[in-house]
């Protein structure tokens, strides 16, 4: 797909399973830029992450597709990239449409619909004079030849709607640029006194639904929230989930663990690295859990390699980057591996082949203090083996009362796949490999 002879439209790629659509969090590129292949373009809201887009052609940019904060559907143009021949400049047009106030600062899209990124638009806009007179409040952003400080529409028509008032708020974005999280956070702090003004010691618009009163917090639920939010109802409305768990003794995993250690510290062995290879022993064993459901074809489908998923905690929320047959790795380059992509995925730095095909999950609820949970497979998989914290109980021994090392381990899977003769043998085999891990060398 082309707009114009020699130009090539980059399309939103599919960003994880059931995903039909992304939000444009920022723009890494401007129309002028000139991009080489595989260079981060752009940076979208996906299912429990903000994830970096490269782009896989070469070239200048001349248009970009969609604002910061705008939902694109995948498969629909996202960047428009021409040969360093053939690239038009667009500066005149930008400058020309700046001027106008018309906030469509987009070559090639719509009033209404373009927008421009908030990083790299910014010094474009110092180097136009002509759009901030001296004469012109800085502050103010309403007319044709106001400074231009909110440089979304997006962010523009939302605040008409909420009747904020732009001049009012200070912008966190370069230059001092007014986000959507600025604005959003001005409707937040503004929705109860705009309740209690308008229905003074009025019920609630909807029977047992209580208003927000004087001094709540209100935080809309947009962005990555709202996509974690609409995966998790999904996972819940589509699958008949249970969960079973087993309290066990980990003393002997623990110890298993520091002999290896002590042989090769140069090379260490996590206790992560270690379920997850009990996982993949079991999953060899009990290929059940190791699937997905196709509701459409009305069959579930095993996977032929498991792609083992690890949640992982972040500043921008709760990630699952994916280890591609993992059922291929040694113990010791799991655990490389699984050190590598947790690091990443704090830094944000996993691109999204990274983060979704995942066939089953393993959560280390433990890290959080905690001892057992119940939480959402992460959909379209069938299972997800949750570890709680590891503690001292008190735990009989050949009889005898003792001191050990103890976790509890859960197994939430999807009913449709197997029943529970297979999902208890699956965590009972879990189970015996944490108590007694040379069972492992029988699977290997």
């Amino acid at each position: 797909m082309s707009t114009a002879v020699g130009t090539r439209d980059f399309l939103l790629p599919d960003l994880g399973e059931g995903l039909s659509e992304a939000e444009i969090v920022e723009w890494r590129v401007a129309v002028g830029d000139v991009v080489t292949v595989d260079q981060s373009v752009v940076e979208v809201e996906t299912a429990k992450a903000v994830v970096d887009v490269p782009c896989p052609y070469a070239g200048r940019v001349v248009a970009l597709h969609g604002a910061a904060g705008e939902v694109r559907p995948v498969g629909q143009p996202l960047i428009t990239i021409a040969p360093l021949d053939d690239a038009p400049d667009p500066h005149a047009t930008y400058r020309e449409e700046e001027r106008a106030g018309s906030g469509n600062v987009l070559i090639g899209y719509g009033t209404g619909h373009g927008g421009t990124g908030r990083r790299r638009r910014r010094p474009r806009l110092a180097l136009a004079p002509e759009a901030a007179p001296a004469s012109v409040d800085p502050a103010r952003t309403g007319g044709p030849a106001a400074a231009p400080l909110v440089i979304s529409p997006i962010v523009r028509r939302l605040a008409k709607e909420h009747g904020i008032d732009l001049a009012s708020l200070r912008g966190t974005g370069p230059g001092g640029v007014i986000r959507r999280a600025d604005l959003d956070a001005a409707v937040a702090a503004a929705a109860p006194a705009a309740r209690l003004a308008a229905v003074p010691d009025a019920p609630a618009a909807h029977v047992g639904l209580a208003p927000a009163g004087d001094g709540d917090t209100v935080i809309p639920l947009t962005g990555i929230r709202k996509v974690i939010a609409d995966k998790l109802s999904r996972s819940r409305r589509e699958i008949p989930e249970v969960t079973i768990w087993v309290d066990v003794d980990a003393t002997g995993l623990l110890e298993t663990r520091a002999a290896i250690n002590a042989a090769t510290p140069e090379a260490p062995v996590s206790i992560l690295a270690l379920l997850a290879r009990i996982c993949l022993s079991g999953l060899r064993k009990f290929p059940q859990l190791n699937a997905h459901v196709d509701t459409e074809g009305q069959r579930i489908i095993q996977s032929a390699g498991v792609h083992l998923g690890i949640a992982a905690q972040t500043d921008r929320g709760l990630v699952v980057p994916v280890l591609r047959d993992a059922q291929r790795l040694t113990t010791r380059e799991l655990a490389a591996a699984l050190a590598e992509t947790t690091a990443a995925a704090r830094a944000g730095t996993l691109p999204p082949a990274r983060l979704t095909g995942g066939t089953f999950t393993l959560n280390n609820y433990g890290v959080f203090g905690v001892d057992g949970s119940t939480p959402i497979i992460n959909h379209p998989e069938a299972a997800l083996l949750g570890v709680g914290r590891i503690v001292d109980k008190p735990w009989v021994v050949d009889g005898q009362l003792a001191v050990r090392k103890v976790t509890q381990i859960s197994l939430t899977f999807d009913h449709r796949v197997c029943d529970g003769g297979v999902a208890g043998g699956f965590l009972r085999h879990v189970a015996d490999c944490v108590e007694q891990p040379a069972l492992l060398v029988a699977n290997v």
